[in-house]
């Protein structure tokens, strides 16, 4: 026999062999479904994950609007003015009410500005070239009567975005809670 008829010969075998092998794998059902789940793990951990980080900005979003709310209340009904509040104290007062917010008094922007109509309000957002400009916020709460714009800012950190939560450079979600009301005739101070 020449080798070349050997060497052909143990290509055959081995092709054969080969072949057996990978009949047996296929028949093989044992570790089927571990091969199934690591397929699918991935995907489902990633919109497992995107669900739980969702829950999150919508529950911090909700809170920062109750928190809205109860602020322009006291706007509305004087007492931040009476009590001659500083947006310092006005701050603290709605940090109070944002326990469930992480570094509130670090993270917590307040707008609260007078307008002389409710069509005059600017609602637009202050970010620019994705960064939230905070060189335009002020503090005036204005006289009974008048109408009063209180926004809430709070950028809000996105770990795993999955969903395109984040809306600010750096991986924050910039959360907006705004009230605009007329202030009620109160007594000034």
């Amino acid at each position: 026999m020449s080798d070349r008829q050997k060497s052909s010969l143990n290509a055959r075998a081995v092709g054969s062999a080969a072949l057996r092998l990978l009949r047996r794998f296929v028949r093989h059902k044992a570790g089927m479904s571990a091969v199934e789940f690591s397929f699918l793990a991935a995907p489902f951990l990633a919109l497992t994950i995107g669900t739980i980080e969702t829950a999150f900005v919508f529950f911090a979003g909700q809170a920062l609007e109750t928190a809205a709310t109860s602020a322009a209340r006291m706007i509305m009904t004087g007492q931040a003015q009476t009590q001659g509040l500083t947006a310092a104290q006005f701050k603290q007062q709605v940090c109070n009410q944002l326990q469930a917010l992480p570094n509130c008094s670090g993270n917590l922007y307040v707008d609260v500005e007078t307008y002389s109509s409710f069509s005059s309000v600017n609602l637009g957002l202050p970010i620019s070239n994705g960064n939230l400009n905070t060189s335009n916020l002020g503090f005036n709460p204005g006289t009974a009567g008048e109408v009063v714009m209180v926004r809430l800012y709070y950028p809000f950190p996105v770990y795993f975005n999955v969903v395109g939560l984040n809306n600010l450079s750096g991986g924050y979600n910039l959360l907006t809670a705004t009230a605009v009301f007329q202030n009620e005739p109160f007594a000034p101070s």
